[in-house]
């Protein structure tokens, strides 16, 4: 690009009707979250990317343990698959059963094997109709190993938990850059009546930084609805934020109510209500129980109305109950719990999907779009579309930020300059005012958000500083 190109992209940029007296502040904000956060959006879109495709993954690795062959006639009692995955598995104590009702799906019996980290289990992938095992695999909280090592390359790196860091600043920064450059791309529009086309539509004809600004405009205003979704969803439950939001629904007594598994005299005892209470998670061995109670507790729960796919957990401990919950995630959900006594006969108690507060039902919904099964195949499809716009948009800023680099022979640079420094010197009192307030709430809810924010104004202040000194100096 030629320098007369750069000087003619900065008088677009200041001539034209009055600007907004924040929109300087904005960019220059927009600019550096963009080239620093940049990489952690990146990482984060191709790995959800990844991630969406995670039930095709498992049809192509996994498709000889997770489909039924043969298929035909009426399955066998549940005791007598439970018998053959503790043959498979020796040493296992089984600690659940998930019956499907996909007719060529095998059920999954759970069990707690010695040596296997906390929260993994061992699953027997049986036959239905033969009872006979197809297989098994470690899982994690009921998911393949494949789909667990795309679920912890999309969330900590599979680095673990400091691994979490990237992806709570990714989904921090995300809703912000995607308002931001919202309320800049609006301010640049010359006219309303050419406004509603020029956000949604790329400039026809522009060149250079000018046409790689409107496609990365544009494309943002389209994905905008879905980047703030993730991010919302995103942060409900990572590390930081997560704990913030939590504790929230917990002072409004929004939270999932827990099911009372314990047994009428008996002591105390809960069933987990967290996200990955209903999928086949680890959890400690317990005594053996007879396969044949497998039967009835099914039979129970399904004669209390819970159809669809199940999830039966043996006791945890004596004293109480079993737990029958259905585990239907895609629309229109299926998600209601029962307690069942020690022989499997008699429900006593149950938790409905209907009874649950409304924040905790739209939290749990948008968990499960964000996952990409809450509407099947269509909600991976618009997940990964999503991705790529995403990747599109940040890609297309970095290539904005080196068009506008100074291509003068006595001004060559690599990269563009950033905005103006010392803008916050010319914003209007209505904006000083509350900010400090709206920073310290933003940066309590959303923790990293805080602190990255805080360590971007310490560095560019340094870095001015600095700046100053080494002109002060020259001068």
């Amino acid at each position: 690009m030629s320098a007369p190109a750069v000087e003619a992209e900065r008088t677009d940029e200041t001539s034209g009707p009055p600007r907004l007296a924040v929109a300087p502040l904005l960019r220059r904000l927009h600019f550096y979250a963009g080239v620093l956060v940049g990489p952690f959006l990146v990482i984060a879109a191709a790995s959800g990317m990844l991630f969406a495709l995670a039930p095709q993954v498992d049809d192509v690795l996994y498709g000889d343990v997770l489909v039924a062959s043969p298929v035909g006639g009426a399955p066998r009692p549940l005791a007598e698959q439970v018998e053959a995955a503790r043959a498979a598995v020796p040493d296992g104590t089984v600690t659940g059963v998930l019956v499907a009702d996909d007719p060529e799906a095998t059920t999954r019996v759970v069990l707690a094997e010695p040596g296997l980290p906390e929260e993994y289990s061992t699953t027997v992938y049986v036959n239905p109709y033969t009872a006979r095992s197809q297989g098994q695999l470690t899982t994690w909280f009921g998911s393949t190993p494949a789909t667990t090592w795309l679920d912890n390359l999309h969330s900590n790196l599979n680095l673990g938990v400091p691994g979490t860091l990237y992806s709570e600043l990714a989904a921090s920064w995300l809703w912000v850059l995607s308002l931001v450059g919202l309320v800049l791309w609006i301010g640049r529009r010359r006219t309303a009546r050419r406004r509603v086309r020029a956000l949604l539509v790329p400039e026809s004809g522009a060149k250079g930084v000018r046409k790689t600004r409107s496609w990365h405009a544009s494309i943002g205003v389209w994905a905008l609805v879905g980047a703030l979704f993730l991010s919302a969803t995103g942060l409900t439950w990572s590390t930081y934020a997560g704990e913030n939001f939590s504790a929230a629904l917990t002072a409004l007594d929004a939270k999932a109510p827990v099911l009372d598994t314990a047994l009428p005299g008996a002591a105390g005892g809960t069933s987990g209500s967290g996200e990955h209470s209903e999928h086949g998670g680890g959890q400690e061995g317990t005594a053996p129980v007879d396969a044949a109670a497998f039967d009835r507790v099914l039979g129970t729960a399904r004669g209390a109305g819970l159809d669809g796919p199940l999830e039966l957990t043996v006791p945890a401990a004596a004293g109480t109950a079993w737990t029958a919950a259905q585990t239907d995630n895609t629309w229109p959900v299926r998600l209601d719990k029962v307690a069942v006594d020690a022989d499997g006969s008699a429900v006593t108690a149950r938790s409905d999907w209907a009874d649950r507060p409304f924040l905790a039902k739209l939290s749990s919904l948008g968990i499960q779009a964000h996952m990409g099964v809450l509407f099947g195949a269509a909600n991976q499809a618009v997940l990964f579309l999503l991705a790529a716009a995403i990747l599109t948009v940040v890609v297309l800023g970095y290539r904005m930020w080196w068009q506008r680099r100074p291509t003068r022979a006595d001004r060559r640079a690599p990269l563009g300059t950033a905005p103006k420094r010392g803008t916050w010197q010319r914003l209007p009192l209505w904006f000083v005012v509350p900010a400090p307030l709206v920073l310290i709430l933003v940066g309590w809810a959303i923790p990293l958000l805080g602190l990255s924010l805080v360590a971007f104004l310490v560095l560019d202040g340094v870095i001015g500083f600095v700046r100053s000194r080494r002109r002060a100096g020259v001068g």
